[in-house]
């Protein structure tokens, strides 16, 4: 995920300074790895550097002066072409959940091993029910329930993935104890 390329975006509708840059990120994107402050100013300034943003002015509200950024012609070329180019799937499959299944067959017996698919399934089942209560509550944010919706769709492939797993679970042990 490119910072500098949402940043842009969040950018885009109106000039904001770094501390609204950071809220605004947080409110708009809240299940993706936090933002330090440090890193809003560092990705600004490189967006500044690079032509794909500028300052918009200057302000001063009982504190430091705040600068506000805005982004350029430059900028929005580049964020409309990061736009409309299709994210790639991702290569490798990483998922903790899977190197657990395989190890959990290959050091214990098939019952340990429906035990722990039965157990994830439990806590993936438990993470569902708290999303869905994110996504119904009042006043939830669009961009939250957007958030929530995306989980809650990788969960439901896992839980798919583990019914799988568990019709599995003998066939497994046997080819990995041959």
């Amino acid at each position: 995920m490119s910072t500098s390329l949402i940043l842009l975006g969040l950018l885009t509708p109106h000039p904001l300074h770094g501390y609204e840059l950071k809220r605004a990120h947080d409110t708009h994107l809240p299940s993706a790895r936090p933002l330090a402050f440090g890193q809003v100013y560092a990705t600004l300034n490189r967006l500044v550097r690079d032509g794909l943003a500028s300052e918009a002015g200057h302000e001063r509200a009982g504190g430091p002066d705040r600068t506000a950024y805005e982004v350029t012609d430059d900028g929005r070329r580049s964020l409309m072409d990061w736009l409309g180019t299709p994210e790639p799937p991702a290569p490798h499959l990483s998922s903790t959940l899977l190197a657990k299944t395989v190890i959990a067959l290959l050091v214990a017996d098939e019952a340990s091993a429906r035990r722990q698919l039965s157990e994830q399934r439990a806590a993936h089942l438990a993470r569902m029910r708290e999303l869905t209560a994110v996504k119904t509550a009042p006043g939830t944010a669009v961009a939250e329930v957007l958030a929530a919706d995306l989980a809650i769709a990788h969960l439901d492939a896992d839980l798919r993935w583990m019914q799988t797993a568990t019709e599995r679970v003998a066939d497994l042990r046997l080819e990995v104890h041959r």
